[in-house]
């Protein structure tokens, strides 16, 4: 006999592989255009201040991009809240930072966005651009122990600085 408790973690589990499905293949339309790297939106929108700051996150994409690098971003679902009050998909986020809305992911409510933000940035050999150290999905996902696959990041002095590797 099939239970509602059996059918609701089953629509949950198909809804997380959309979700990396969807980020897999957006990312992997960018491949060839750049070095890829995965920034963990909802980490890095904290870096200047206390406060999470839609500025900082443009900062952060225009010294990538200058670098050489071919940005995607991964928000938790409630990051629209945290900058604006009100929910923001992937095309609110995407006008915001000017980036195209395929390289722009906000994960669904009740998801973590980790494993996503992982497993993207597995999938296309790049880096991931947070301070989080994702010590939780390690198991999964031991290349976070690897020095130079997490770049950390920040602001001292008003300016941005990332780890050498970025």
């Amino acid at each position: 006999m099939l239970y509602i408790s059996d059918i609701a973690v089953l629509a949950t589990a198909c809804g997380f592989l959309a979700v990396l499905l969807l980020l897999l293949v957006l990312v992997r339309r960018h491949k060839g255009r750049g070095k890829p790297v995965v920034i963990d939106g909802s980490n890095v929108m904290h870096w200047d201040g206390e406060a999470p700051k839609l500025r900082t996150l443009q900062i952060v994409i225009s010294a990538l991009k200058a670098k050489g690098f071919q940005p995607g971003i991964v928000f938790d679902a409630n990051a629209g809240y945290k900058l604006v009050n009100r929910y923001l998909d992937d095309r609110h986020f995407a006008e915001l930072l000017k980036l195209p809305a395929s390289r722009v992911l906000v994960v669904p409510k009740g998801q973590p966005a980790d494993p996503i933000i992982l497993a993207a940035a597995r999938d296309v050999g790049g880096k991931v651009i947070t301070n989080d150290r994702f010590s939780d999905w390690a198991g999964d996902f031991p290349e976070v122990k690897e020095t130079g696959h997490l770049l950390r990041g920040g602001f001292r002095d008003g300016k941005l600085w990332l780890d050498e590797a970025a």
